[in-house]
């Protein structure tokens, strides 16, 4: 277990959920997009509150994530909800993925070091099925003034024209960096700066 996946394992290992058990109101008001019915491949899922929501919604999901704690309240949040979630322990920098398996892919949140986003945002489109989305809420840089949740170092938050180059070969329907009020459990409280994406996979794409 890295330092990270036990930073994570300890926040997670608790009875309180700590960004709370609702999903993220970006996911919430575009999961529609993502081709109904689906398989959806949620990354760095943290405790549950995503993937069950897109489970409720009709879709097959599987949440990614390094932190079993984090996995095994996905588990009982599933359970609570009546709908099933598949979960895998795994470390981002060793996970394939395999060309198209998804009709969507979810990363709320999942911030990453630079070198690691590239190699995992290189592998989207060509794991994703013709017409399916990529959906991504991130902090960015400005974030670090509002102090109200995520990373503490520039490095590990998002900028809009980074996104744009790294996942140059899909099409986007949304690219915006806003700033708006998260209350997410404990984790998110208050005004917050983000940058959100809805990509598409065209057919005739680079892949």
């Amino acid at each position: 277990m890295t330092t990270s996946d036990n930073f994570w394992h300890k926040k997670f290992d608790q009875e309180s959920y700590f960004y709370g058990t609702q999903p993220n109101d970006f996911l919430r008001l575009h999961a529609h997009h993502i081709p109904t019915g689906g398989r959806v491949l949620s990354i760095g899922e943290g405790e549950g509150r995503n993937a069950v929501y897109l489970a409720e919604q009709g879709y097959e999901v599987t949440a990614l994530d390094a932190a079993q704690s984090g996995l095994d309240k996905v588990k009982k949040l599933a359970d609570q909800r009546g709908v099933q979630v598949k979960t895998q322990r795994v470390d981002l920098e060793d996970y394939v993925f395999e060309p198209a398996q998804w009709e969507g892919i979810v990363s709320i949140f999942c911030h990453l070091p630079a070198l690691l986003r590239q190699h995992v945002h290189a592998q989207i489109g060509q794991s994703l099925n013709t017409n399916g989305v990529f959906l991504l809420e991130a902090y960015r840089p400005k974030q670090l003034e509002f102090k109200t949740g995520g990373p503490s170092h520039s490095a590990l938050l998002y900028e809009a024209a980074i996104l744009q180059e790294e996942l140059s070969g899909l099409h986007f329907e949304l690219l915006q960096e806003i700033e708006r009020s998260i209350y997410e459990g404990d984790g998110h409280q208050g005004m917050s700066a983000v940058v959100q994406v809805l990509a598409r996979k065209r057919k005739g794409g680079p892949w």
